[in-house]
Order: C-alpha cells, then structure tokens, then sequence
C-alpha cells in the first residue's frame, strides 16, 4: 500500500438528526400479499354466510347466526392484527402516510371484530336456552 490513502476511507459524517444507520432497503412491489387474499375470501364468504343464515325460517336460524357472528368476529380480528403488523413494517420502511391509513383500517377493523363476538356471544345464550 502506498501511504497516499489509497487503503484509507474517509470517516463517516452523521448528518443533523440522523441516527447514523444506513436507510433500510426498500422491497420492490410484489402485488396483492397471500394474507390479503385469503381475509379477503374468508371476508365474502362469512358475509355470504350471514346472509343466508338470514334468509332461513325456521329453528335453527339463531345457531346459523351465532355461528356466522363468530366466525366474522374471527376475520376481522385477523384482519386488524394483519394490518398491525403491515402498519410496524411500513413505519419502519419510513413510509409517512401508509402507516395511519393502516391504523385507522385496523382500528375499524378491530371495532367490527368486538361487536361481531360481543354478537355472536349474545345470540349463543340466546340460542342456547330450548331443551
């Protein structure tokens, strides 16, 4: 080696406000994630489900309901711990507006999951009580 520096390399100078990591790579697009799909499908076929727990008359209509209740509860609460997750990933890719678009669709999300089991526990102990 020559002592003209040519081994050296200049120190590194951490700018104002930085934490003086190297800025993570971002991923390239990959499309419609496969957790997306499957909520997704999950989703239409619960909601399907409901609907015709709806139309049916007779005495097994509440069962029908509590069980639909319950599974769309299940869904959304998926749903909302996928977007948690999703919002953390986002939030570290330094993304500024995907992250509370993502919490605000996770909250909602986890509201509908609440009210779709405190539902679905309503209409089992209704459903429950014949002999």
């Amino acid at each position: 080696m020559t002592a003209s520096g040519d081994a050296r390399t200049e120190p590194r100078v951490r700018e104002p406000g930085s934490s003086g990591r190297a800025p993570l790579p971002r991923r390239e697009r990959r499309g419609i994630s496969p957790g997306i799909v499957i909520l997704a499908v999950a989703l239409v076929g619960s909601l399907a489900y409901g609907l015709y727990a709806v139309t049916v008359r007779d005495t097994s209509q509440i069962p029908l309901l509590a069980s639909g209740a319950a599974v769309l509860a299940v869904v959304f609460v998926a749903l909302a711990l996928y977007t948690l997750s999703a919002t953390w990933r986002s939030g570290l890719e330094g993304r500024n507006l995907r992250p509370p678009a993502l919490g605000v669709v996770g909250g909602l999300a986890a509201l509908a999951g609440a009210s779709a089991g405190a539902g679905a526990i309503i209409l089992f102990q209704l459903g429950g009580g014949r002999s």
